[in-house]
């Protein structure tokens, strides 16, 4: 049976655990060479690395470019270019998060979220719509969150960040729009991973409640289903955003958040 994206090549950035690494994964299951980029422990990078070199059949490419950094993001899509051949797939997943009052925000914070959160995704488009365009076909992903379509106190920059994302996906997908490039925006809600995990023994012992009731009643007081969103859900989509038959969905935001913006 044919693979959904069966030849084709995808540059997924904050790829080396979490969201970023699901996408990378799923991606190598439906026949895409992937290259990741990330931060972390070399040993975590490296089984990073072979998970997906595991599935796709051959070693990973691998980038550490620093995505607050204009220049490396140039360097990484060129070396994505090299080492692939051509990039076909753009998933902008990098970012980070700071919670303070605005008025306390530190601002090396705020410029570093807005850089890796949103400035890094406009760097890496700029650097490799021009082959999608040239080959008149390409899929951009941006990873923003429920946080890029509605606002949570104390997260000044990263919500800042994600609507500026969201407005990005948008102004690419109109100009994209009379050619078989597109470019969407994934939110998701509260997803489930290690560090996200880690939060709820806290709260539990903060508010003297039971670790479900934590994470029910606190932690993801937001999110109407009250369970996470798992990894795998997003990566779902995005293998969709990225297939033969999303080419009509273009330059939209798309919830994954168990019905929080619904409210």
């Amino acid at each position: 049976m044919t693979k959904l994206l069966e030849g084709r090549t995808a540059l997924v950035t904050g790829s080396t655990s979490g969201i970023g690494l699901a996408i990378a994964l799923a991606f190598a299951r439906e026949g895409a060479r992937v290259m990741l980029n990330g931060f972390g422990t070399p040993e975590a990078i490296q089984a990073a690395r072979d998970e997906v070199a595991a599935v796709q059949g051959g070693a990973t490419p691998y980038s550490a470019a620093d995505l607050s950094d204009p220049a490396a993001i140039r360097v990484m899509c060129a070396e994505a270019t090299a080492a692939l051949g051509q990039v076909d797939i753009l998933v902008n997943n990098a970012g980070i998060q700071f919670t303070s009052p605005v008025d306390e925000f530190p601002e090396a914070k705020w410029d570093a979220i807005i850089a890796i959160n949103l400035s890094s995704n406009f760097h890496a488009i700029k650097a490799l719509l021009p082959g999608m365009k040239a080959r008149n076909w390409g899929r951009i992903v941006n990873v923003a969150s429920a946080h890029g379509l509605v606002a949570s106190p104390f997260k000044s920059a990263y919500v800042t960040a994600k609507h500026g994302v969201v407005g990005l996906t948008k102004t690419v997908g109109i100009e994209v729009a009379r050619s078989a490039v597109t470019c969407n925006a994934i939110c998701p809600g509260f997803v489930r991973t290690p560090l996200a995990e880690a939060q709820i023994p806290p709260l539990a012992q903060k508010h003297n409640v039971s670790e479900e009731t934590a994470l029910t009643d606190f932690l993801l007081e937001k999110q109407p289903s009250k369970r996470w969103v798992e990894v795998e859900e997003v990566a779902a989509m995005a293998v969709y955003l990225c297939g033969p038959n999303s080419g009509a969905v273009n330059g939209a935001a798309l919830s994954i958040d168990g019905a929080w913006t619904a409210s």
